[in-house]
């Protein structure tokens, strides 16, 4: 079968086209056929093995420390059609349409075939999850939901967001950040999307209410205040971004910077503000509650560009021009 495979950390053209041989599933997995995956900001990451210094070293350790070993294909999300189960298999069936991640020590969706278990371990943060597709989506609209979708809608479960609440999220308009906004939304929330010029009248079209252009406008120093701040990049100034909360509101993050990790234990103590640096553990049925969402019409996945599974490599060089809004997809229709 085709893969891309990861030969090297550097550029993107360290992501070379390869025959690889096709896996056969164990009792308890489904062999699932490949029909789109996704170029994320942390796919790029990792394939530079550029990510944060205190995960940098780990991650080598468990890759390999001069070259990519123990993983050699990269992507982290899937949607594809069910080619055949193991003999202990219930949920799926052969044809079944479905969705999943793979989770990080697993990864290997930039190919034709990759075999996932049936049943996530519980209390891990580091899973496969596996199911079905909104019968109301492509596999190209479906592939970007099992990571994105499922972080924002932890994390905000997380901030426990409640109706009325004036919501700022940081980085709108990004893999996380656009399901997010629609996420909020439907919480009941006043949505702010802080992102660059580009990507404002896409969040606007998502529902948005209010749209911030962070090259122009610091949220920071405006007297504006918040109950909620997701900051999905985290790269908002921290004391402004405390400042911009309200008394008992939340900021919360998915990237615990270490000198943050301090900061926000000593906020979160001496004062009204809490501070969340949030932990994803995927669930089967995150993905389930979110394929009703979906079916309803209350969630779409906004597709910037698609690609090839033979131009993975210009898939990324885009998604680090910084220019896509929502998501990168890789097609293997």
């Amino acid at each position: 079968m085709k893969a891309i495979v990861w030969t090297r950390y550097g550029p993107p053209e360290v992501l070379q086209l390869r025959e690889v041989e096709k896996p056969g599933p164990k009792d308890d997995e489904v062999l699932i056929k490949i029909r789109a995956t996704t170029a994320t900001a942390g796919d790029c990451e990792m394939r530079r093995m550029k990510t944060a210094i205190q995960y940098r070293i780990l991650m080598r350790l468990f890759v390999g420390l001069r070259r990519p070993k123990r993983l050699t294909i990269l992507g982290m999300e899937l949607a594809g059609i069910v080619e055949a189960v193991g003999k202990d298999v219930t949920k799926f069936k052969k044809d079944d349409e479905v969705f999943a991640s793979t989770g990080f020590t697993r990864s290997g969706t930039y190919t034709e075939y990759i075999c996932l278990p049936e049943e996530a371990e519980e209390g891990n943060a580091d899973v496969a999850i596996v199911a079905m597709k909104p019968t109301n989506m492509s596999f190209e609209e479906a592939a970007p939901i099992p990571m994105g979708g499922v972080e924002a809608l932890c994390l905000l479960r997380q901030a426990n967001l409640q109706r009325g609440q004036r919501i700022l999220i940081n980085g709108a308009g990004g893999t996380i950040g656009s399901f997010a906004v629609q996420l909020a939304k439907s919480m009941g929330a006043e949505v702010h999307a802080v992102d660059s010029t580009n990507k404002l009248d896409m969040l606007r079209s998502i529902g948005a209410d209010h749209t911030i252009d962070y090259k122009t406008t610091d949220f920071t120093a405006s007297d504006d205040k918040y109950d909620v701040i997701f900051d999905i990049i985290g790269k908002a100034p921290y004391s402004g971004s405390i400042r911009s909360l309200k008394e008992n509101g939340i900021y919360i993050t998915g990237i615990p910077k270490s000198s943050r990790s301090i900061r926000g234990r000593w906020t979160s103590r001496r004062s009204s503000k809490k501070v969340v640096f949030g932990r994803v553990y995927p669930k089967a049925e995150d993905l389930e509650y979110l394929a009703e969402f979906i079916e309803a019409g209350e969630l779409i996945s906004v597709i910037d560009r698609t690609f090839s599974l033979e131009e993975t490599a210009e898939a990324h060089r885009y998604v680090e021009s910084g220019q896509k809004q929502g998501h990168v997809v890789i097609s293997l229709d």
